[in-house]
């Protein structure tokens, strides 16, 4: 039942820092905040439908309509289950940079006519900043808390 609830919050968080900051959060060139988030499946696995469903839920609101809520939330998912897979390795903090990178860039520049590489460059780089910035302090913070209370 924890892990359910754990999920559960993990999408609400996901869903209510996108919202939040909505007007960086979505677009060609954006800093979805949230992203921070995809790391917690190293610590617990409940995290990956979570993200799922967050991102899902989230996209909702986005400018880019139905391609983005489903080509974006499976990036999400596809992402969340690499890093719960390698989670001791370094390619856990990785799959969520080079997979947003490589597919919300596909679908995205057909919808902004940007050109591919650009937004590969920066959503890349938006997607390490969330990461790297936000995730890593986070799945650090989690980890300390989570042995000083044993579970």
């Amino acid at each position: 039942m924890h892990g359910m609830v754990r999920g559960a919050l993990v999408a609400a968080a996901y869903v209510a820092v996108s919202y939040a900051l909505a007007p960086i959060s979505f677009g060609p060139l954006q800093l979805r905040v949230a992203e921070g988030l995809t790391l917690l499946p190293i610590i617990f696995p409940e995290a990956v439908p979570g993200l799922f469903v967050g991102c899902l839920v989230a996209n909702l609101i986005g400018p880019y309509g139905l391609p983005d809520i489903v080509f974006g939330s499976l990036t999400t998912l596809a992402a969340a289950v690499v890093t719960r897979l390698f989670r001791r390795s370094v390619v856990a903090y990785i799959s969520p940079i080079v997979l947003n990178a490589v597919f919300v860039s596909a679908y995205l520049t057909f919808l902004t006519q940007v050109p591919y590489w650009m937004l590969v460059l920066g959503i890349g780089a938006s997607e390490a900043v969330a990461v790297l910035a936000i995730g890593v302090p986070l799945v650090r913070f989690m980890r300390r808390r989570w042995a000083s209370e044993g579970g």
